[in-house]
């Protein structure tokens, strides 16, 4: 049976496209206020304009330390209460490690990863003294097995799901459940340079998905009992195993 998010205050990282604005979306279609995180100020101010009063900008640079270290007391003084962290922002590397250059490497891992881990240890506390919370981290499907062609990405996110796993015992005794979302290759912002005709072709193939099929697995995570935690959810595109 699912449980109400009406009243709840939902954070996400990434929101101002992709699987953060889906999943946005899907957090104010069920009653919660929403404060969107992202660095596109600009984007962020057009959307919260057209969502409505429970979506609230929030402008942070994830790669920013300053900004980064801010962001959790500053949702805070915005919404009063965090009941949802959704680490949504990332970045990919694919390809050959030695056609990849160090400084590339540095910021996926650093948004991949130390972001990640930065803004749970920021809110940890906040949810740990209220014995509740729900944190959710967009991870992969190649968190789940060693991607040749995209080791750099890959190995963010096998450190991600590690991460995850030990937090998710620890909260366990303060009622804050810890899950992620594994998705296959979804039509995002990460697929930005793709042709538009490569885009369609892999689309009816069956070999991509849309945003809103992770959005609905997250609605499904945060919405169980609270007696029951779902801690990763591996959502593919039907002929992903034939790629």
């Amino acid at each position: 049976m699912s449980q109400s998010l009406e009243g709840k205050v939902a954070v996400v990282t990434g929101a101002a496209s992709g699987i953060g604005l889906a999943s946005t979306k899907m957090f104010l279609a069920n009653g919660a206020t929403v404060v969107m995180v992202d660095r596109d100020e600009a984007a962020l101010n057009a959307l919260v304009a057209e969502l409505g009063a429970r979506a609230i900008a929030q402008i942070t640079d994830l790669l920013d330390a300053d900004s980064c270290k801010a962001m959790v007391p500053e949702v805070l003084e915005k919404a009063g209460q965090i009941d949802i962290l959704y680490c949504n922002a990332g970045t990919y590397i694919g390809g050959d490690l030695w056609d990849t250059n160090p400084d590339t490497i540095d910021r996926m891992l650093n948004l991949n990863v130390n972001a990640v881990m930065k803004n749970i240890h920021a809110v940890l506390p906040h949810m740990m003294e209220r014995k509740t919370g729900d944190i959710i981290v967009t991870n992969s499907i190649a968190g789940h097995f060693p991607a040749y062609w995209e080791p750099v990405y890959s190995s963010s996110k096998w450190a991600i799901t590690s991460f995850m796993q030990g937090v998710r015992r620890q909260m366990i005794p303060y009622g804050v459940r810890v899950a992620q979302v594994s998705p296959g290759p979804v039509v995002s912002a990460l697929l930005a340079d793709w042709p538009e005709e490569n885009l369609r072709k892999a689309k009816e193939a069956g070999a991509l998905m849309d945003p809103e099929e992770v959005a609905d697995a997250v609605e499904y995570i945060v919405t169980r009992k609270r007696q029951v935690t779902v801690r990763d959810v591996i959502v593919m595109p039907s002929a992903f195993e034939r790629m």
